[in-house]
């Protein structure tokens, strides 16, 4: 059973992406994965957004913008006078995207079919932001710099990525979570992510030549059903780079009981678990 739930995702995945792209792929079962996490951690997006003074009128290219969850955020935050451009290289997200934005009746949203290297020159921007976009990229520093030169003078830069310490850490005193934290780190690190990215923005702004950035960190914290499979699902989704990787798997046990026997130990723990930390962090362009 086991390993007939891991060749389902290797299928999936070499039919969506090739070998050694983006790390989680672009599965019918991922994308629904991240519009579900994406509803979670909103609240902590929006807030991010308004403290770095993004509001009505506002011009804001959206980094990565994948399923459209953070494009469609903006879009309430800068009003039918304001404008939000999504740049995502997968052709069916932003499909879907707009399926999306259509529904919720946004009209000023667009998406562009490119990637984070090849950022449209022509226009300028009020802002730019992403979330859980540049702990993917392999130079990060690069991107940020291409799309600082893409603000106006004064335009903000806000950016919410994760650090997985904090959840290592909380999640250590439950065993089987553990493994399955601990599993899908090793398997990050193999990919070539950056599971710290967060914490190393406070460097990589200014290194890019924009002032030391306003940083926070957040932390959901859950114990439904719901949150903790948002976390064993991302393990699904890197499941076939773990084995690529050999990362070890055996103490995980049967892939098809896993959410249920993690769903069983928070309960017989009566504990919370806890998502990745959420750093936000924020700069704005100097003038001149």
């Amino acid at each position: 059973m086991k390993q007939k739930r891991a060749a389902a995702n290797e299928t999936d995945v070499t039919t969506n992406q090739p070998a050694d792209d983006y790390a989680l792929g672009y599965t019918d079962a991922e994308q629904d994965r991240l519009v579900r996490q994406a509803a979670l951690i909103a609240p902590i997006t929006e807030r991010l957004f308004r403290q770095a003074g993004i509001g009505r009128g506002y011009r804001v290219l959206d980094l990565g913008s994948g399923m459209g969850d953070v494009s469609m955020l903006v879009a309430r935050l800068v009003g039918t006078s304001g404008e939000v451009v999504g740049i995502e290289r997968d052709v069916r997200s932003i499909e879907q995207a707009k399926a999306r934005v259509a529904a919720a009746g946004l009209r000023n949203v667009s998406f562009v079919n490119t990637d984070a290297n090849n950022l449209p020159t022509d226009q300028l921007f009020d802002a730019a932001v992403g979330r859980l976009i540049l702990t993917f990229l392999p130079d990060p520093i690069s991107v940020l710099r291409s799309v600082a030169r893409l603000l106006q003078p004064g335009g903000v830069l806000a950016f919410q990525e994760p650090s997985l310490k904090p959840m290592l850490t909380l999640g250590s005193a439950l065993p089987l979570w553990s493994r399955l934290l601990h599993s899908i780190h090793e398997t990050l690190l193999h990919s070539g992510a950056n599971p710290e990215m967060g914490l190393e923005l406070y460097r990589i702004f200014q290194e890019v030549g924009l002032p030391a950035p306003n940083m926070h960190l957040e932390i959901p914290l859950g114990s439904d059903p719901g949150f903790a499979r948002i976390i064993s699902d991302l393990f699904f989704s890197l499941l076939p780079l773990a084995h690529r990787h050999g990362v070890s798997l055996e103490e995980l046990g049967d892939f098809d009981t896993l959410q249920d026997r993690l769903c069983a130990e928070i309960a017989r723990a009566n504990t919370v678990v806890s998502f990745a930390g959420l750093v936000g962090v924020w700069s704005r362009k100097r003038n001149g």
